[in-house]
């Protein structure tokens, strides 16, 4: 039995115990740091006797290959920093609005889920059990091989008015002329109505549901800006041509197929986030609030959709970072993404353990940015605030 903490031999016995543990760890580092250094001396051994050079002084080298799909400008003489930024920008793209659609879609399939109406929510069920029990690698394959195989060919698409077609080279889509002005004219009355919308929600319903329908309301001002800027500039129509669609803007079979697969997957797991979400508030908060005689709408608003997002927000910050860990996925369909950019280099040049370093301190540092924005909306949604 251990005597007071005074004690000369309980004093003896502790510092013993803290000099075995000093003893274990130091022994646990040194172990640590031989494996680690004999790891390095052997990789460095072997690329020297294969005289392939280490480091990243590649990243300025030609690249000598081109990308079929690029947010920037890219040939095949500039570097291959620029093509790792190229497929950085192709990664963030699909991601983000990956992440949006499937959030909207896994929203509506979760009320789908808690509809009383059989027919609406047996379809639910369906599109959850689908979606979550195949691999997403089989629903990609999938999805690419209906656009590519059961699709008309680009000389005789899919026609929606003159505003757009579907083909096997993809959906070609009106533009306005002078398109980069309308994004800048749209994304300031996004942000514009957006905030204004929510102080105009704020003096009826909670801060939450008042970012939500500001957020919403933004969404539909930004389309109708959209639309607007197009008929003041000029559209850039889709024309069909003998061997290609010529004009407008246009989305690739690739990105579909990688933008599809990614949103159908991960909608199913978020349709029941949602759905868990709202079945824990307890009913019984239901009846009070009738009973207080609060609408419908404000028991959504003020008493259900909180707690459900309270419940609902770590878990999306999980299934937000795999989706974009996911979407390396998209080498299979061809989707120059920054994954499909390393394998290219490394096929080139040979420089697989720095283009693996790359690409995984690239996905390391998106998810920590997802990680960061999630724990902030956590905690703004724990607190309860009113977003003031």
């Amino acid at each position: 039995m251990s005597g007071p903490k005074g004690d000369a031999s309980w004093r003896l016995r502790e510092r013993h115990r803290k000099i075995k543990e000093g003893l274990w760890q130091g022994a646990l580092l040194l172990i640590l740091v031989a494996v680690f250094g004999s790891f390095i001396f052997n990789v460095s051994a072997n690329l020297s006797a294969r005289n392939i050079h280490s480091g990243f002084d590649f990243l300025f080298e030609r690249s000598g290959f081109e990308i079929g799909e690029s947010l920037i400008t890219f040939n095949s003489s500039e570097a291959y920093f620029k093509a790792f930024l190229a497929g950085l920008l192709n990664t963030i793209k699909v991601s983000v609005l990956s992440i949006i659609t499937a959030t909207v879609l896994g929203i509506i399939v979760g009320l789908m889920r808690l509809s009383k109406h059989p027919l609406i929510k047996f379809l639910g069920a369906l599109h959850v059990e689908f979606y979550r029990n195949i691999p997403l690698l089989v629903q990609l394959l999938l999805v690419y091989l209906v656009i590519t195989e059961l699709l008309p060919d680009s000389f005789d698409p899919i026609h929606f008015g003159s505003w757009a077609v579907l083909s096997k080279a993809g959906f070609q889509f009106a533009l306005p002329n002078d398109w980069h002005i309308s994004f800048v004219i749209t994304t300031v009355s996004f942000v514009v109505s957006w905030l204004a919308l929510r102080a105009a929600f704020l003096k009826k319903s909670t801060g939450l549901v008042a970012t939500v329908s500001g957020f919403l309301g933004g969404v539909l001002i930004s389309v109708l800006t959209w639309i607007i800027c197009g008929f003041v500039f000029g559209w850039d129509k889709p024309e069909v041509q003998r061997f290609a669609i010529e004009g407008g803007g246009s989305l690739s079979p690739e990105f579909l197929a990688l933008w599809f697969g990614l949103t159908f997957f991960t909608s199913a797991a978020i349709a029941e986030i949602f759905r868990a979400g709202f079945l824990a508030v307890p009913k019984g908060q239901w009846a009070a609030a009738s009973a207080l005689g609060m609408t419908k709408t404000e028991i959504i608003s003020y008493i259900v959709f909180p707690q459900a997002l309270k419940l609902a927000v770590p878990p999306l910050a999980s299934q937000y970072m795999n989706l974009t860990k996911n979407s390396s996925l998209a080498v299979v369909v061809g989707y120059p993404d920054l994954v499909s950019i390393g394998n290219s280099t490394i096929n080139l040049n040979g420089q697989a353990l720095e283009v693996i370093v790359i690409i995984m301190s690239v996905f390391l540092t998106l998810n920590l940015i997802t990680a960061v924005l999630m724990n902030w909306l956590n905690a703004k949604v724990t607190r309860g605030t009113n977003g003031s």
